[in-house]
């Protein structure tokens, strides 16, 4: 017996080696949508990448074409094609983590996901849309006061549309189904902070004037592009676990690349009002406003240093092409980590994109991944440093045509002619 028993330990030998090499097997069997990349996988020894680099190519000039012609539209087109890219982001999502069985067996659910991502929709642009339309018409018209009514009493609104869904989510539960019925209210909610977090905030920089916007959408865009050039023709060290085709040659090429053209950028839709110029109302028309000190060029004299290379002693800059530079700052170092996150989301989820909506690139989530933090911090930086700390007399007046009726503006002027009656009177 003691013999049969050293021939099977003999046969079967359970060193911590074979150990460690089963659980290696098992770990890269864990992810069979995700391509297992090695250093000699990398786009520089990839024998597909051409055929690849075509269909992105020409998916990503398609996607150009169409974006430039929104762009000439205006800001309303463009705040519509956001809440488009919005509304299949959020239809990806929801699909990321929906099981057909368990979908199947609870009609209605799908339905209950949309009704809070259009109460959100309702309470993020409701106010702002309002104050458009306010300056669309007159004070006398039904939608004037159409919308006086619904920004007094918006948040009413939306706040009971998402008591209501949260009442029906209850009613809904079903003995068994706990456990997916409320993962998937707590996805949806995730989903939500995500998407409107960052549509907000690109609206609003869209009717805050088109460079605010178009800006940081093309430093990321540019990012991204010679990120995959230089990663394509020099990538080698590998720069991140979580995405493995990502190289330090291609970040720190980009890198410098994107700096450089926020810079010359800026310069170009800094000269045209149709850019710089905010948007007030629903009109498309041509936009006439005056660009304000930060587009206004000035003189600036080269150090020595540079005048001696080059053949001139100075140059002419807009103010804001200082604040481009951060801008391009940001989009090369942080804003990529927005993707990086992206990737580690889908190898936990063992999806290789969010969606096949667009060739070579995936879906629109995976478009937009950087595109969501830039947009916050360009909203950010431009509220903080850009436009004035005071409140200038245009402004306020513009505040108060926004916020009051015609007859609470006559009572403002009134009681300030009554105060400035009695300081004259003082003196």
């Amino acid at each position: 017996m003691n013999v049969k028993l050293m021939d099977k330990s003999l046969q079967s030998p359970r060193s911590p080696s074979t150990i460690r090499s089963r659980h290696r097997k098992k770990s890269t069997e864990a992810f069979p949508n995700v391509v297992k990349l090695s250093d000699n996988n990398l786009l520089l020894n990839d024998q597909n990448k051409y055929k690849s680099m075509w269909v992105r190519t020409y998916s990503s000039v398609w996607m150009l074409l169409c974006f430039m012609l929104v762009v000439y539209l205006g800001h309303i087109y463009l705040w519509g094609m956001i809440v488009v890219i919005q509304i299949l982001m959020t239809s990806e999502l929801f699909n990321l983590l929906r099981r057909a069985h368990e979908a199947k067996q609870l009609p209605g659910f799908r339905l209950l996901n949309w009704h809070f991502f259009f109460t959100a929709m309702l309470f993020v642009y409701g106010r702002m849309l309002g104050q458009q339309l306010m300056h669309a018409v007159t004070p006398d018209k039904f939608f004037y006061k159409l919308a006086m009514r619904f920004m007094k009493y918006q948040m009413v609104i939306c706040y009971f549309l998402y008591i209501a869904g949260f009442m029906w989510f209850i009613l809904t539960l079903k003995k068994k189904m706990y456990k997916y019925q409320f993962s998937q209210y707590a996805w949806t909610h995730m989903i939500l902070i995500v998407v409107f977090t960052q549509s907000s905030f690109t609206a609003a920089n869209i009717f805050e004037g088109l460079f605010w916007f178009l800006l940081p959408a093309s430093l990321i865009s540019t990012n991204d592009v010679a990120a995959y050039f230089f990663g394509f023709f020099f990538g080698r060290t590998p720069l991140i676990k979580i995405s493995p085709r990502k190289t330090w040659e291609g970040f720190i090429g980009a890198s410098v690349t994107t700096v450089i053209a926020a810079f010359f950028l800026a310069n170009v839709l800094g000269h045209y009002q149709w850019m710089t110029c905010p948007r007030r109302d629903f009109s498309t028309g041509w936009l006439e406003c005056d660009p304000g000190p930060y587009f206004k060029p000035e003189i600036f004299e080269l150090p020595k240093e540079i005048s001696q290379v080059l053949p001139w002693k100075e140059i002419t800059v807009l103010p804001v092409q200082w604040h481009a530079l951060c801008l391009g700052l940001f989009a090369s170092v942080i804003a990529p980590f927005g993707g990086f996150f992206a990737s580690g989301f889908k190898r936990a989820f063992k999806i290789k994109d969010f969606g096949g909506s667009i060739p070579g690139h995936g879906g629109f989530t995976d478009r937009m991944d950087c595109q969501m933090v830039m947009a916050v911090f360009a909203y950010i930086y431009h509220q903080s440093f850009v436009i004035p700390q005071y409140y200038p007399v245009e402004i306020l007046f513009e505040q108060i045509l926004r916020s009051l009726n015609l007859e609470d503006q006559e009572l403002l002027v009134t009681k300030l002619k009554e105060v400035m009656d009695a300081r004259n009177l003082q003196h």
